[in-house]
């Protein structure tokens, strides 16, 4: 049985702890804790909500619209961090693996967003082997509109800096704001019909979650 990203997330966090410097690791707990205590922002988008329309850009610059996205059944949106983070990348492929061959049944499609540009998206794309849109969202513009964007402190930019990540020069338009991890389902008419944001930047919607939200049953737990 295949681990779940919970799971692979905290093997993830044991070995960047061994093997990154201590006070890098002190500067991104003690950041995680700030926003796990914070909790989920308020005027998030919500169920029920109508999502407004908009268009990005993919990962070899083709314009890709929201009705585009739900034109024959509802659209999984992911928004995240960008490709230079390992829990994006370990989430986002186990999209790939377990969640993308499923979607068939609901007519639904996949796709995933954050602040890099098309280039960076297509990098993030061809290493993943990902077969769903990778869309670009320039200065976090959409991620702010849906209220998920937030603006790491210098401590962290800086330990990020020292781990050779400058998110000014990866994001485009030279934005440091990120979005908290991020699923929405939004159907045809553009009612959202699933929310799920994560503070922590470790965490991650598990595939079941997604599963039942469009299927419209509960997810089954352990």
């Amino acid at each position: 049985m295949s681990l779940s990203i919970r799971e692979q997330s905290e093997r993830l966090q044991a070995e960047s702890a061994a093997q990154l410097p201590a006070d890098v690791v002190e500067v991104f707990s003690r950041s995680s804790q700030r926003f796990n205590a914070r909790g989920v922002p308020a005027g998030v988008v919500r169920v029920g909500d109508t999502l407004a329309s908009f268009t990005l850009r993919n990962a070899v610059g083709k314009p890709v619209s929201l009705e585009d996205l739900v034109a024959i059944g509802p659209a999984v949106v992911v928004f995240y961090r960008g490709g230079w983070c390992p829990y994006c990348n370990l989430a986002l492929r186990t999209y790939q693996r377990e969640l993308l061959p499923r979607l068939g049944a609901w007519h639904a499609t996949l796709a995933a967003i954050s602040p890099q540009p098309p280039d960076g998206s297509l990098s993030t794309a061809e290493r993943a082997g990902l077969d769903f849109e990778v869309l670009s969202d320039p200065g976090s513009r959409l991620a702010r509109r849906i209220g998920i964007a937030f603006e790491q402190g210098e401590e962290v930019l800086a330990a990020q800096r020292r781990l050779g990540l400058d998110l000014a020069e990866v994001n485009e338009e030279g934005s440091t704001q990120l979005p908290m991890p991020t699923v929405l389902i939004v159907d045809p008419d553009r009612t959202v019909r699933f929310v799920d944001v994560h503070p922590d930047y470790t965490a991650r919607t598990e595939v079941a979650d997604i599963i039942a939200a469009l299927a419209g049953t509960e997810a089954e737990t352990d």
